[in-house]
């Protein structure tokens, strides 16, 4: 028979969910849609790849039926199964059957209370966690994107040069100052990044994008860029070209799926629950 081996030669034991674990819902703003259930589902994905036997659900604010399910469903839903598993075990207290994190990249003082109502209804006894940022993988991200449109060098260790690249970016968010401030970190360390002038914006502020498009042009930038601090669902279809219309400049895309949104998800519902994760499932620091 072989031998097992021990020490610090030893293979670590491969990462699982522990079995019972609250359900991670993730908390979808905005009409629901097939793009925001696709981007969800995306995110999910994501996260279960990285936690083998997590219980992933989405749970649409403003849902209702078969194909969008509420929140507070999809909840209820969680607590009736969980407590039914603890019932079959006879476990006297089975603790939160779900953690619930916000699909949102900064805070949104409104849409959070809507969230805590929701579960208050629902019963279930869920735990909320913080939104995704402010994070330095945010700022890679946003790196990105920047970077697929062009507007942005994909490395600033490649001496190249791109002919589209901004030498200002305007960060783009909703939730009123509270999440400009919140997007103001991110953007410290996106400016890092990219060795140029950061401010951050909101969008449902009559005029904000605007003056702050003014603001870096008067402080030397003449190429500037929109980058949306967003997930996507949050915001209505048209918003994003309208802003860069009244900016006049060339938008990147929201940060939909990218890959650490589904990994920062998985550390937000992690660190509820007290599961310690390996570093990459975490998100590795920005180089």
């Amino acid at each position: 028979m072989p031998r097992r081996q021990t020490g610090r030669h030893r293979k670590p034991e491969p990462l699982a969910a522990p079995e019972g674990a609250p359900a991670l819902v993730l908390a979808v703003p905005g009409t629901p849609s097939t793009a925001s259930r696709s981007l969800a589902e995306e995110v999910s994905s994501i996260a279960r790849s990285e936690l083998p036997g997590l219980d992933a659900r989405i749970g649409y604010v403003d849902g209702g039926d078969d194909e969008f399910p509420s929140l507070e469903a999809v909840l209820a839903q969680a607590a009736n199964e969980h407590k039914a598993r603890a019932d079959a075990d006879g476990q006297p207290d089975p603790g939160p059957a779900a953690v619930v994190v916000p699909l949102l990249a900064g805070p949104d003082s409104a849409l959070l209370r809507r969230i805590r109502q929701a579960m208050m209804n629902s019963g279930s006894g869920a735990e909320l966690t913080d939104v995704l940022g402010p994070h330095p993988l945010l700022a890679e991200a946003l790196h990105v994107r920047l970077s697929e449109a062009g507007l942005a060098r994909a490395d600033r260790a490649r001496l190249f040069t791109v002919a589209t690249a901004a030498d200002g970016i305007i960060l783009a968010t909703v939730g009123g100052e509270e999440a400009v401030q919140a997007a103001g970190i991110t953007g410290m360390l996106l400016s890092a990044r990219l060795a140029v002038p950061v401010l951050a914006a909101a969008l449902d502020e009559e005029g904000a994008i605007s003056r702050t498009a003014e603001q870096l042009r008067e402080s030397g930038s003449q190429q500037l860029a929109l980058a949306p601090y967003l997930i996507g669902p949050e915001i209505s279809d048209g918003l994003l070209g309208a802003a860069a219309a009244e900016a006049g400049c060339a938008s990147a895309e929201a940060l939909g799926a990218y890959g650490t949104v589904g990994r920062l998800a998985l550390s937000n519902y992690a660190a509820a629950v007290g599961i310690a994760l390996p570093t990459q499932a975490q998100g590795a620091p920005v180089r």
